[in-house]
């Protein structure tokens, strides 16, 4: 599945099931010293997929600790990304000197909550929601406007530092190509637009951004 949105550089990793008697990668015990037992195993498989990856980099395996914006922190020279939901784990990897940042999100293929759709979306956003739904009804639009930001924001922060809202960027999607642009709507950004890939398949959104 990632081998369809990751290039080349990019090495990667993705789990379906976790092991239930996985021990806690040492120095990662405050990762999970206060989680649920579910979520305890997903971050656990999360982090075994990153470290699978780094070896597929060639690089070896590495205590992945998480920073004030809880991304997570790679050795030195290296770039990637972190994602888990229901059913599906992965990580993505690179050398900065032949990619910047990744960002990559899964997400369960269902609607957002309403709730939550006018928090994440913008109001061009939201026309192309309504223009997207008439045209490509089985797709759940909404839900991958989000991952898509939320892989843009992994992209973004590691390369600028700073906090990207879900306010702060418009999308375009092209659901001919599988390809999406997110336009950066602060005054000053650094980067004004970043772009990805998506794919929906067994019951899942995918989205990832290789700047």
């Amino acid at each position: 599945m990632l081998d369809q949105l990751l290039p080349h550089p990019v090495r990667f990793a993705v789990a379906y099931s976790d092991d239930p008697d996985e021990a806690c990668y040492p120095g990662e015990e405050a990762l999970v010293a206060s989680t649920a037992p579910g979520r305890r195993r997903e971050i656990l498989t999360a982090r075994r997929c990153a470290r699978e990856a780094l070896l597929a980099l060639g690089h070896a395996p590495a205590m992945i600790l998480r920073g004030p914006r809880r991304e997570p922190l790679w050795p030195a020279g290296i770039t990637g990304s972190i994602t888990h939901c229901a059913g599906f784990r992965a990580a993505a990897v690179a050398r900065v000197a032949e990619v910047a940042s990744v960002g990559l999100d899964a997400e369960p293929h269902a609607p957002l909550p309403p709730r939550v759709l006018g928090a994440v979306t913008t109001a061009p956003d939201r026309d192309l929601l309504a223009r997207l739904a008439v045209t490509h009804p089985e797709t759940c639009w909404d839900r991958l406007l989000f991952s898509a930001k939320e892989s843009i924001y992994k992209a973004w922060y590691p390369v600028t530092g700073r906090w990207l809202g879900f306010e702060d960027a418009s999308l375009e999607i092209d659901p001919a190509t599988g390809d999406f642009t997110g336009h950066i709507l602060l005054d000053d950004a650094p980067i004004t637009r970043m772009t990805g890939r998506f794919l929906v398949s067994q019951g899942l959104i995918v989205t990832a951004v290789c700047h």
